[in-house]
């Protein structure tokens, strides 16, 4: 896939500010028009002084509207938001109260964020643009396509006009699911009329998206697309989840073999509700089983992929940042001839960055949808530190802050970003993701905090089990389904060590709702525990602290363990697994 490589510059010409200035001051009019008279920006006490300052300007031609912003509206997090969207959870929902909430209208869906310290997610709402996100074009179209994306959704918020009547029914469900479902105008009226279908140009019935059983939606997922040699793309939300499919693949290769062969679907969980849909599409193909079954599983050889698939020539994955860790295996899988595509850095609340080259998973544009701007993470996190993007210096790292189409106003994203340059197509700053403001360990299906790890060895320290001395954690992946993994150091003798797992993981729901959710569906296992020898954690300070050539008192034990070399260290230390 050629194409031109766009090399980031390192200072902005004076050209390239002027355009930068006044297309960033054009998208904060055009925001600030569009939701000023919303009930968020009316009541918020967060948005009062600047609603008074604005409330009888001509937002579009009033150049003081812009100062007006950045001097008066302070950087937001979630708890100024919850208030307001807890009222779509209201039975009945009614249209007199939720109607131009944070935008004009009403949301197309409600998505849910992973990223949530309390009992239940943060929820969002996204409304109608006329454009959803979308990544940079790619330099080759690819036809037949592998979409493993669910379509599936919680019980639809039911929008009520005071005489009873339903307006308008909102998915509950993932930004992905959402966002999918937007760009390609899905609506949940007609997902009846899709069931039976294959789209055109994909490989799996529309019905395989409402499998909630996550093991049984990757399989189905793989049997579709093994039955297809002519299978040009993947797209999946995660690399995480390309491997955890590769992987179900190797553990069922001989049924999945089978079902071809013989053009029956497998009776795998959870898929009773479609499986008249799938079976419908399932044809016997003992030609195509014969080819799989002599290339093999794959975990079979370096280049799988592209024996099964001789034509695949890409693989679209967010796989930066915490991700890609399950890049080498992924790439090795597919073969040198596949392109891994990291199309978009988006979090739920909102798109922050595209991709800049194709081929380079880690480096993104700033992305121009909202108004993006910045906070020097080396000075204290007031407003009156607010940098735009022409502020910004290569080298340097800065938390993203978002004010959105969807009614986000200078909202707080909890990442660090560190700026390398930038574009020189545009004046936008080009980054490079760095890390969580707040520790915490990344799963799919939620963020788990540095808090949620404590609470939950608090939950299995005691007389009755063990008394942990010191902790840290991994994303413990080495079976399926992945799930968190603790080391941990101890004091006296093991108690009743075999319900620590089940503490552990009960510890786990009762901070976030989300992991029971998961464990039901096969999409996260029971925490594991492995106890490690005594003094490990102190051999870890001297390992590191001589490794990194610092001394001991600087090296710390964090909480979250990232570092492969570490983690290995770590394993060969291990004691017991309870």
């Amino acid at each position: 896939m050629p194409t031109s490589r766009v090399h980031p510059i390192v200072a902005l010409t004076p050209e390239l500010e002027a355009v930068l200035k006044e297309d960033t001051n054009r998208r904060l009019r055009n925001l600030i028009a569009a939701n000023i008279k919303t009930r968020y920006a009316r009541s918020s006490p967060q948005l009062s002084d600047f609603f008074l300052a604005v409330n009888d300007k001509d937002v579009q031609n009033d150049e003081s509207v812009l100062s007006d912003f950045r001097r008066l509206v302070p950087p937001t997090d979630y708890e100024s938001y919850r208030p307001f969207m807890m009222i779509f959870n209201s039975h009945p929902c009614k249209l007199s109260e939720v109607e131009n909430m944070l935008a004009p209208g009403l949301p197309i869906y409600i998505p849910l964020s992973s990223a949530t310290s309390g009992k239940i997610c943060k929820q969002f709402a996204k409304y109608f643009r006329s454009q959803p996100y979308s990544a940079s074009p790619l330099p080759s179209r690819v036809g037949v396509i592998s979409l493993i994306y669910t379509f599936a959704y919680r019980d639809p918020v039911e929008v009520v006009t005071d005489s009873g009547d339903v307006v308008k029914r909102i998915p509950v469900c993932s930004d992905s699911t959402g966002v999918t479902r937007a760009q390609n105008n899905w609506s949940i009226e007609t997902d009846d009329t899709r069931m039976a279908s294959i789209l055109p140009g994909h490989v799996a019935p529309w019905a395989t998206g409402f499998i909630i059983h996550h093991r049984s939606f990757l399989l189905i997922h793989a049997l579709f697309a093994l039955a297809n040699p002519s299978l040009e793309g993947i797209s999946v939300p995660f690399v995480t989840i390309f491997m955890d499919m590769v992987h179900r693949m190797e553990e069922e290769w001989a049924t999945l073999i089978s079902s071809i062969r013989n053009g029956t679907i497998p009776n795998f969980e959870q898929i009773d509700h479609v499986q008249t849909y799938l079976q419908l599409n399932m044809r016997a193909d003992p030609q195509r089983a014969d080819e799989l079954q002599h290339i093999g599983p794959p975990l079979s050889g370096p280049g799988w992929a592209q024996r099964v698939w001789p034509r695949l020539k890409l693989l679209t994955s967010i796989c930066s940042g915490t991700f890609a860790a399950s890049l080498p295996q992924a790439r090795s899988i597919l073969g040198p001839n596949v392109v891994i595509y990291n199309p978009l850095y988006i979090c739920t609340e909102c798109l922050i960055g595209r991709t800049l080259n194709l081929e380079d998973t880690e480096t993104f544009v700033v992305a121009t949808d909202d108004l993006i701007e910045f906070l020097d993470m080396t000075q204290e996190s007031t407003h009156g530190q607010v940098l735009q993007s022409w502020d910004l210096e290569p080298g340097k790292f800065y938390q993203p802050m978002s004010t959105t189409h969807d009614g986000l106003w200078r909202y707080l994203i909890d990442d660090v970003i560190q700026v390398t340059g930038f574009d020189p197509r545009s004046g936008l700053p080009v980054f490079r993701y760095s890390r969580r403001t707040n520790l915490e360990l990344r799963l799919p299906h939620a963020m788990i905090t540095e808090a949620d790890l404590v609470t939950v060895i608090h939950a299995i320290s005691g007389e009755d089990t063990v008394e942990v001395q010191e902790f840290t954690t991994v994303v413990d992946d080495r079976k399926f389904p992945q799930t968190v993994g603790f080391f941990v150091s101890v004091t006296g003798d093991i108690g009743t060590a075999g319900l620590a797992s089940q503490k552990a993981f009960a510890a786990l729901v009762a901070t976030n709702v989300e992991h029971q959710i998961a464990f039901d569906a096969d999409e996260f296992g029971l925490p594991t525990i492995r106890i490690v020898k005594p003094g490990t954690f102190a051999d870890y300070r001297r390992w590191r602290g001589e490794s990194l050539n610092v001394g001991v008192g600087q090296t710390k034990l964090p909480v979250v363990l990232t570092d492969p070399k570490a983690q290995e260290w770590m394993a060969k230390r291990v004691v017991t697994e309870l």
